[in-house]
């Protein structure tokens, strides 16, 4: 491809609503621009990085067994009421009407679709296991579509559903997908690692997120020093502390006047005591009713584990008047002491506490001395809240959590029987007995991939493409004065890279070399073959590695085997 000809618009300043790195340098680098919030049209550069990536999805899953389908993206109402998922899925779910007034959706994922279609014409236990998957535009319509690519509302996505006897080969097709995850994303040259994660509304039992990692990723990674496990936020486990010893002599709680302490930060100016030693007393509505929950002052409540425990769809903040009317106090000094009209959950590390300051559940009044194990009532305690760097490991006595950054591209679960129950997915099993197939559903944002490689590899001066999933692999830049002998030379190793298979781009503009220089490295192409007048005077060129920044002269005679020999040797940092 010749740059002359090549439709890459790019730009010499940042756009003003760019927000990650991914997004700004994709805008600059001329790979995409916006149509509509959260919708973008990929450009020729783009369109060859997206088209890799599926590439390396696509050799993988089918070396895997995978089964290659195409889905229809308008999927009806009739089979998301089916499997319950129509209100629960929530206001993502683009719904609408079509000319005769059927409901119907864009599918954000496709288990139902996948389903009906399994249920139609799998019969017998001989016809399993059997994995479908597919490369599809989906749409969900996110209430605040951001950060490009990153959270947009229309994108790429690989999914693939398995079929299987028993939870025996449920187990097998899981593990040979997050093998051919591995491979996909070690192919992509990406840095990246597999964690423990919650279902969400895709449900099942079981799931790992696979993670690209970036200081820049929008997701948190909470990982354990020594052994290997690995959660992202949401899921990341606390175990209970060591059970302290109970005061012999407690002293009696009492009420204490707090005019204006209403937070966390006030209470403790106020008092004179450290965040750890409050009780945050937090009242939350659900479809089923109110529920408090109590949480250590310097801990924050994990909504999806709370969610999950309550096996509730709907879960919110209360507002001031149901607070009053559960408490009988005013928003802002909540406590447990009295609480008998809601059910009262609290965090493990609430019941390891020893005097504690709680709310009065009256304006203006707190209570000090408050013992957890006395002076109220706890229905259930739980692992409530959010992981913190230096917790405890849940898996191994010794280790201690860390928190890095990430960014989901990725994600496996373990269904069941989840949707293949409630749709009546059948088979006959050897006894000729009908059973429901178990199933198991397996992502990857391909779309979301090429922005989290951008995201993991760049500098100051732009992309740094890994060169199995960069638009080209070599850029071949002729500077200088335009003699016969440059641009043949040029020409020549354009054609000879060509020829032996290596995706190249020839910068042949009418440019001064500083303008190439800064196009190149704005573009990430991961290496540049410069043709110039002094290197050609000894019969060499110039090979740049964009990574590494490092510079070789090579004899023309030898740059198809020095540029084959760089990107071979190319590896994630």
């Amino acid at each position: 491809m010749r740059m002359s000809r090549l439709l890459v618009p790019t730009l010499k300043e940042d756009p003003a609503d760019a927000e990650v790195v991914s997004h700004r340098l994709m805008l600059r680098a001329g790979m995409i621009r916006k149509l509509t919030s959260g919708v973008y049209s990929f450009l020729p550069l783009g369109c060859r990085s997206l088209r890799k990536v599926e590439q390396i999805v696509r050799e993988e899953m089918d070396a895997a067994g995978a089964q290659e389908v195409f889905l229809p993206i308008v999927q009806p109402s009739e089979l998301w009421l089916e499997s319950g998922r129509w209100e629960v899925y929530g206001k993502e779910l683009l719904r609408f009407k079509d000319r005769h007034g059927r409901e119907c959706c864009l599918g954000p994922t496709h288990e139902e679709v996948i389903t009906d279609l399994v249920r139609r014409d799998v019969r017998s236990y001989r016809d399993l296991p059997i994995n479908l998957y597919q490369i599809q535009t989906k749409f969900r319509d996110e209430i605040r579509p951001r950060f490009g690519l990153m959270r947009g509302r229309e994108f790429m996505m690989k999914d693939a559903y398995s079929f299987d006897m028993n939870e025996a080969g449920a187990e097998e097709a899981y593990r040979k997908m997050w093998d051919a995850y591995s491979r996909i994303f070690a192919r992509c040259g990406l840095r990246f690692r597999a964690v423990e994660a919650d279902s969400g509304p895709i449900g099942g039992s079981f799931s790992h997120e696979f993670m690209v990692l970036a200081d820049t990723g929008e997701d948190t990674i909470v990982s354990c020093d020594v052994c290997d496990y690995a959660a992202n936020m949401e899921k990341a486990e606390v175990p209970p502390p060591a059970e302290s010893a109970k005061a012999e002599k407690p002293c009696q709680f009492r009420e204490v006047h707090t005019p204006g302490a209403s937070t966390i930060e006030q209470v403790s100016a106020f008092l004179g005591v450290s965040h750890r030693d409050l009780i945050k007393t937090l009242i939350l509505r659900t479809e089923n009713g109110p529920v408090a929950v109590l949480v250590r002052g310097d801990h924050e409540l994990n909504e999806v584990k709370l969610k999950n425990y309550l096996k509730c769809t709907d879960l919110e903040m209360a507002d001031a008047r149901t607070i009053e009317e559960v408490t009988g106090g005013p928003l802002g000094f909540s406590g447990p002491i009295g609480l008998k009209k809601v059910t009262v959950l609290a965090d493990h590390a609430v019941k390891s506490m020893g005097s504690a300051v709680v709310g009065g559940n009256k304006k203006d009044v707190h209570i000090v001395d408050a013992d957890p194990r006395r002076d109220f009532c706890v229905h259930h305690y739980g692992d409530f809240r959010f992981a913190q760097d230096g917790d405890p490991c849940p898996r191994c006595p010794q280790g201690k959590l860390g928190l890095s950054r990430g960014i989901e591209v990725g994600h496996v679960f373990k269904l069941g029987v989840k949707y293949s129950k409630v749709m009546n997915c059948t088979f006959l099993d050897a006894d000729g007995k009908e059973q429901y197939a178990v199933m198991g559903c397996y992502g990857i944002g391909v779309s979301r991939t090429v922005a989290a490689a951008i995201e993991q590899n760049h500098d100051d001066d732009g992309i740094i493409f890994p060169p199995a999933i960069a638009p080209f692999s070599v850029l071949v830049t002729p500077v200088g004065a335009k003699t016969p002998e440059i641009e043949t030379a040029a020409e020549t190793m354009y054609q000879k890279l060509w020829e032996n298979g290596i995706d190249t781009l020839i910068d042949d503009r009418d440019e001064r070399p500083g303008v190439k220089f800064k196009d190149g490295d704005l573009l990430g192409i991961p290496f540049r073959v410069t043709v110039g007048k002094k290197a050609m005077s000894e019969g060499k060129v110039e090979l740049r590695n964009r990574k590494t920044k490092q510079t070789e002269l090579v004899d023309l005679d030898g740059i198809i085997g020095a540029v084959k020999k760089a990107l071979d040797e190319w590896t994630p940092e």
